[in-house]
């Protein structure tokens, strides 16, 4: 099985409960015939902090001369004084919403033993225990979360249950029942302690026989042959949005046509929006079908977008059948299988589509089942949500690219307020952390002054860049956000030094600080890579004098520096020392994701790279440093250090029985990092591409001699079908438009010119 994976038993904890999603709802399907639990969750759902600090950007621009003064003078401390100083203010939480219950009732007969599954193809989670099947999928066509279950047994009980792990014991609960003609509607409204804001939650239930009558929190139905849920959440705010207020329904018979429910007495707003969904979801039941003929429908619905994006891009090791067929939890205890990298691949590009669409992947993609998520189950731009999203392109999921430049359009606006208040210019200024609805840079401290960081825009934008490339379109916000990028350089990069070059104080390189410096310093790496990428683009996408003044500021800023050990040094400026051992490598920037650095046209400077990578350390060996290091191995064309990168990740116990992942080895804190960036690091070991060159097994993994990776898009406007053995590659190239590139593989390098709509075969 490589588009899907199964287990023998029901997920006994939330982590390993299998996934789906559509990029606004998520699921977490346990498939337990006994308790049949979804957790359902939303990109929207972030809890308020409850706390009274302020979460503008900190107003610090008079300040910033001073601040630049004294770093230059050499006080090293100084941007550690350079704070409005609040405490440390975590962005808001990220949290799930209910569980949706069909549960038997005490005194039923047991269930047999089960098995569960996800179809990667069509999203699906199927649950079986007899003659009992549940199947679960989120559909992309009408943003509702679709349960459908088939011998549900003579008599179960439906709910929506809001306690989760972390609930706040003072979030305000109400609940509502109407139900009429073997038709009900549950309804759940929250209300975030000492806020206006909360959300509700609507599953409609359908029944095509039997006996329905409504109990305290739900509905018992007997007798059904098939049941129907479908299940959408409303996020809102205003006035008082849900009350405790419980009262009972007093029970009638489905059957007879009668409606009860339980009233709750909620704002105008919420109920205006709790009216509406509930309208959307009648709308999609009401086609006059039976049960299963409305699932068929809606299934096919949500697999005609789902599965042709899922189904672009494919790997096939030629890995052992025995293994194929292996449930994953017992692929994951054999790390040196290819059936288990065919599978994380596939489950990745599953993971990663499956999370993506109002906004990308969270730190926990799409998913949690507690309230207490760590680090606020946010976006974390200065690695995290950079490697989740790193396969977008090559593995050819417009949809992750789609819901990166939402997040991006949506919080421009506050970019400019940071880079206003902070910096005291013209521009954008992009945070390290956020909720995905507010863009102000707020969360940070003395040992974290992520408020001093610059270079975050212009990561962001990249993913964005290379979609344009490979599309072939360039696209105006992007070129929006670049010129105001190029502004903020301008107004910032006002400090010289003796020889003319550019300064840049104050300077971050997340999440590291130097010997000799402190946390703020000058001329980080990474953040001169950031700059001269930007102005560079800027400049590519106006007129002069524009663009020569663009171009003139990136060439003035300073050079790399290689230290003293023969390695790309971290800060640029002499007296900074490096600090070897950490998760980031933010310095290796100009290498992965710019290709600035690299061995075909920078070659010392790509030693010096290689150098700086073989003397990194894993520090707390978090999930996203090891394929952060193999990404930078593999765009050096290291495939030994890149295979190991790999070995770290697989022989760590990394991977839930979901394969979802883990931050921390021994399956320690739930997060997508690893889940999601490994497909990146296969594709980038087999295939690369800029807009004008194309590397075929730059650093293949020595374990798999061979194998086929299909569908994947270069930045050229081709896509790129390559098999291999050994002694052997070949690859078949689409265009999509002319293009002359260079194509590097093991027999060397050759020029090769691609006619649109023509398809070309290279043998290697």
């Amino acid at each position: 099985m490589i588009h899907g994976t199964w287990e023998p038993a029901p997920a006994d904890r939330w982590e390993d409960a299998f996934l789906a999603g559509n990029g606004r709802h998520g699921a977490l399907v346990f498939g337990d015939p006994e308790d049949d639990r979804v957790i359902v969750t939303h990109h929207t759902l972030v809890r308020p902090n409850n706390a009274p600090a302020d979460t503008a950007p900190p107003r610090l621009a008079a300040a910033l001369p001073a601040l630049q003064d004294a770093l230059l003078a050499g006080d090293a401390t100084a941007a550690e004084r350079f704070t409005d100083d609040r405490p440390l203010r975590w962005v808001r939480p990220f949290h799930p919403a209910f569980l949706t219950r069909v549960l038997r009732p005490p005194g039923t007969p047991a269930a047999r033993p089960s098995y569960r599954s996800v179809d990667f193809t069509t999203g699906v989670v199927t649950g079986v225990c007899g003659e009992r099947r549940s199947e679960v999928f989120v559909s992309r066509a009408d943003d509702v979360l679709v349960q459908y279950v088939s011998a549900p047994g003579p008599v179960v009980e439906i709910d929506l249950d809001h306690r989760l792990p972390g609930v706040p014991a003072e979030l305000g609960v109400g609940r509502g029942i109407a139900s009429a003609r073997r038709e009900t509607v549950l309804t759940l409204r929250a209300r975030y302690p000492d806020s206006p804001l909360g959300y509700t939650g609507l599953t409609l239930v359908l029944a095509d026989a039997g006996r329905t009558t409504v109990t305290a929190t739900g509905v018992r139905i007997e007798g059904a042959g098939h049941l129907l849920l479908l299940t959408r959440v409303v996020r809102h705010g205003g006035e008082a949005d849900a009350d405790t207020d419980t009262r009972p329904s007093t029970g009638a018979d489905a059957g007879t046509g009668a409606g009860t429910g339980a009233r709750t007495d909620a704002g105008a707003g919420a109920h205006a929006a709790t009216a509406a969904a509930t309208e959307v979801l009648r709308a999609l039941a009401d086609s006059g079908d039976g049960i299963p003929a409305l699932y068929a429908r809606l299934l096919a619905r949500h697999t005609a977008l789902h599965g042709p994006a899922y189904r672009r891009v494919g790997l096939d090791l030629g890995a052992d059948a025995a293994e194929r067929a292996l449930p994953g939890s017992a692929l994951l205890a054999r790390p040196d299988s290819t059936a288990l990298l065919e599978r994380l691949f596939a489950a990745g590009r599953y993971h990663l589509l499956s999370s993506s669409g109002l906004l990308p992947p969270r730190l926990t993609g799409l998913w949690t089942g507690d309230w207490n998520t760590a680090w606020s189950g946010a976006f974390t731009t200065n690695a995290n949500l950079n490697l989740q999203t790193a396969s977008a392109v090559a593995a050819d999921l417009p949809e992750v690219t789609k819901a990166h430049r939402a997040l991006v359009e949506g919080q421009v606006g506050d970019w400019r307020d940071n880079a206003r208040e902070i910096f005291g210019t013209r521009g954008v200024v992009a945070p390290t952390h956020t909720d995905g609805a507010s863009g102000h840079t707020y969360h940070f401290s003395r040992e974290y002054p992520l408020h001093l960081w610059t270079a975050g825009a212009d990561w962001l934008l990249v993913p964005l860049l290379a979609h344009e490339e490979a599309s072939g379109r360039r696209d105006p916000l992007v070129t929006e956000v670049l010129l105001e990028l190029a502004a903020f350089y301008q107004d910032f990069l006002s400090r010289t030094g003796p020889d003319g070059r550019i300064v840049i104080v104050p300077s971050y390189s997340p999440e590291n600080r130097p010997h000799g410096g402190s946390w703020g310093a000058v001329d980080a790496t990474m953040d001169i890579a950031a700059a001269r990428h930007a102005l560079r683009a800027a400049a590519d996408r106006v007129p002069d004098p524009d663009a020569t003044r663009f171009r003139a500021l990136a060439d003035r800023l300073p050079p790399y520096r290689v230290n003293d050990d023969g390695a790309l040094a971290e800060w640029a400026r002499p007296g900074l020392g490096d600090r070897y051992d950490h998760r980031h490598l933010s310095h290796l920037y100009p290498v992965w994701p710019l290709d600035e650095i690299n061995p075909y046209d920078t070659p010392d400077l790509a030693r010096a790279a290689h150098r700086a990578l073989e003397l990194r350390g894993s520090e707390n060996e978090s999930a996203h440093g090891h394929l952060h290091h193999g990404l930078v191995a593999a765009r050096l064309g290291d495939a030994t250090r890149t295979e190991d990168a790999l070995a770290r990740v697989l022989t760590g116990d990394y991977f839930h029985d979901s394969l979802m992942s883990a931050h921390y080895p021994a399956r320690d804190v739930y997060n997508a990092d690893a889940a999601h960036a490994l497909p990146a690091l296969l594709i980038e070991a087999l295939v690369q591409s800029t807009p004008e060159r194309l590397v075929l097994l730059p650093a293949p993994p020595a374990h798999c001699p061979r194998g086929r990776l299909t569908g994947v898009r270069t930045r050229f406007g081709a896509r790129v079908d390559l098999e291999w053995s050994p002694g052997r590659c070949r690859a078949v190239l689409r265009a999509d438009r002319d293009a002359k590139v260079e194509l590097r593989s093991p027999a060397g390098a050759i020029r090769i010119v691609l006619c649109a709509g023509e398809e070309r075969v290279v043998e290697a």
